[in-house]
């Protein structure tokens, strides 16, 4: 099995898409930390609607938004790449338009923004893994997938502390922010779409070996749904512990956040590179059970009380991000190394769906498991995450049992 062991930075931006798109991915993202933390505030302050209104509004743009996928995937099997990827940022831009030209009180132009933000959002992560899949092969392919997660988080990041800096200034500030972002989106479409990049799909056919349909992958999505909760659990589950439930100051829970932003900036490329001696269906197993035993150490830490109790939490939060990392670093790349070429865009869409029905209920579900106390929400987080991890590895231990019965078959047919 090759393993990429060395980080090349030069090589690594390459096999990510070039220069230009790198640069695109930035601005993207910084577009996106700009608004995307604070648009339940846009709707509040700016558009005077009610914060239950708005929530519902943003969670219905976000579910609704899942269903373009499918198309989305065929799109991409027919061999767009960069154009797709342009899409999703141009699709964005008409939500922030919408956003501009919305009038206090209109609830529903507000919807539709946040319909087509959604579309943007739900999108551009398959279009992404695509681009990368179709200029990068093996492990260079996991490492670069891992830059471009890295590369994100960074802007992002960014992008929400210069947003936070601006909003002294109000709605005017806000509804500033939130042209910043539509430029911002104009201007990585605009990079995105000027690499283009297409796939052959008639090249990618004759070249497959298998010549059957595309994994069904229905373990390995159930077990995603439960994984993408750990990336809820730094803005929701650890503020909601530390400050309803331990009254801690809100300065703990930022800390957090900025924690674990950092350690993905910095750690999931060579964290990446470093678990690519393993097969990714192992890391992937084992990310489940860094995130369980994260979960099972919120638990002991809360039974601390408020004293020790608070920093415990947030010591055991850096485990909770390692656990974040592995498994960002190898599901995707999972999905894509099992995948035939032909069939790329249609698998990373349904993995994609899973991932946003993940990050659609998991808010909901935190919230109320977290109502019934610290056992509920992390010993029912635990169990679930250990269980969806050995349903990922007891498929890697099926397939090795039929490989060693066929073996056997052949070896008595010979």
């Amino acid at each position: 099995m090759a393993s990429t062991t060395t980080i090349r930075p030069r090589a690594l931006v390459r096999a990510s898409g070039g220069p230009r798109y790198a640069v695109a991915l930035a601005v993207d993202a910084l577009g996106t930390g700009l608004l995307r933390p604070f648009l339940l505030l846009y709707g509040v302050t700016v558009l005077r609607l009610s914060a239950p209104v708005t929530g519902i509004a943003m969670t219905a743009g976000v579910v609704v938004g899942l269903v373009c996928m499918p198309a989305v995937g065929r799109w991409l099997d027919r061999g767009a790449r960069s154009t797709v990827v342009a899409a999703s940022m141009l699709v964005r831009v008409l939500g922030v338009a919408l956003l501009l030209a919305a009038p206090a009180g209109h609830v529903w132009l507000f919807a539709t923004a946040a319909l087509f933000l959604g579309i943007g959002n739900q999108a551009w992560p398959a279009a992404h893994a695509a681009l990368v899949a179709t200029v990068a092969h093996g492990r260079d392919r996991d490492a670069a997938l891992a830059a471009g997660r890295a590369l994100r988080n960074a802007a992002l990041g960014v992008g929400a502390l210069l947003a936070t800096a601006c909003l002294a200034g109000g709605a005017a500030a806000l509804q500033s922010l939130a042209a910043v972002t539509g430029l911002a989106y104009l201007a990585a479409a605009a990079l995105a779409w000027s690499v283009r990049l297409r796939a052959r799909p008639a090249a990618a056919a004759a070249t497959d070996v298998t010549g059957g349909p595309a994994p069904r992958m229905r373990a390995l999505l159930a077990a995603n749904v439960v994984y993408v909760f750990c990336l809820n659990v730094p803005e929701i589950a650890v503020p909601l512990v530390l400050v309803t439930q331990m009254h801690a100051s809100p300065v703990w829970p930022a800390a957090v956040f900025v924690a674990n932003t950092v350690l993905v900036v910095t750690l999931q490329v060579p964290v990446t590179v470093l678990l690519s001696r393993f097969s990714r269906r192992t890391v992937l197993a084992f990310a489940g059970v860094l995130l369980a035993a994260s979960y099972l150490g919120f638990l002991a830490a809360t039974s601390l009380g408020p004293g020790w109790g608070v920093p415990a939490v947030a010591v055991v939060s850096v485990v909770c991000t390692m656990g974040e990392i592995v498994y960002a670093g190898s599901a995707t790349a999972l999905v894509t190394a099992l995948a035939p070429a032909r069939l790329l865009g249609r698998a990373l869409a349904r993995f994609q769906l899973s991932t946003g029905f993940g990050l659609a209920v998991s808010p909901a579900v935190i919230t109320a498991l977290a109502s019934h106390g610290p056992a509920a929400l992390w010993g029912s987080l635990s169990t679930a995450t250990l269980l969806s991890a050995s349903a990922v590895a007891d498929r890697r231990v099926r397939r090795r049992r039929r490989g060693a019965t066929q073996r056997g078959n052949n070896m008595y047919s010979q």
